[in-house]
């Protein structure tokens, strides 16, 4: 009997420390969600990289997203009701260098404990095209599970491949389509050259400057 209430008292301890871990994660209003926001959804993480907040008559408030898994990569569509409450994800965020890839794994290193772990090209969507080995980058742990990373908004890459301006039209304002070293095209003003460092939104895929 003394053993068993010594059990059912630790297991109430771990119920109420459980409650108190869940009840600190914040939880967000519909108007709280912005584009970036990462939330908790059907026990996976998200990142909201759309969202449209919109009043129907008397039948209050409703928030159309797109949710991308920062598991899997995938993009679903999902309309939120206005008087749903929202997890915000518990994602701790570590710092970690990009080293190489192979094939469609991408494999980093944490900068504190240099443990190697790789990131499929599935998840890592879009930021996959920003990648240069060196770059140190935020990486996304949810529950113990490297599942994702947060790039720099703006990154240094260099021209590898551009085609000629025309002589007379770089006043023009007009714009060409260039190759930098990660093998991602954009879409630079016509004066930019083969060799040029230019800075990139990450967020967009658009040209910034010449550094």
């Amino acid at each position: 009997m003394k053993t068993e209430r010594i059990l059912n008292r630790k297991n109430i301890q771990i119920e109420n420390l459980t409650h108190l871990f869940y009840s600190s994660i914040p939880m967000l209003n519909l108007s709280e969600v912005k584009v970036g926001t990462k939330i908790e959804f059907e026990g996976d993480p998200y990142d909201v990289v759309y969202r449209e907040h919109s009043k129907i008559g008397r039948g209050g408030a409703v928030l159309r997203t797109k949710i991308k898994n920062l598991r899997t990569g995938n993009v679903v569509s999902h309309t939120f009701q206005g008087s749903e409450t929202l997890k915000e994800a518990d994602l701790s965020r570590n710092n970690a260098q990009y080293l190489y890839r192979e094939d469609n794994a991408y494999y980093f290193m944490d900068e504190k404990t240099y443990e190697q772990f790789s990131i499929g090209k599935d998840q890592l969507g879009d930021s996959s095209k920003f990648l240069k080995e060196g770059t140190s980058v935020n990486i996304l742990v949810f529950k113990g599970e490297p599942v994702n990373i947060d790039l720099p908004i703006k990154i240094d890459l260099k021209v590898v491949e551009a085609p000629p301006a025309l002589r007379g039209n770089t006043a023009d304002g007009g714009t060409k389509q260039v190759k930098v070293e990660t093998g991602q095209s954009i879409s630079v003003p016509l004066f930019i050259k083969e060799g040029d460092i230019i800075k990139i939104n990450t967020r967009d895929a658009k040209y910034v400057e010449r550094v």
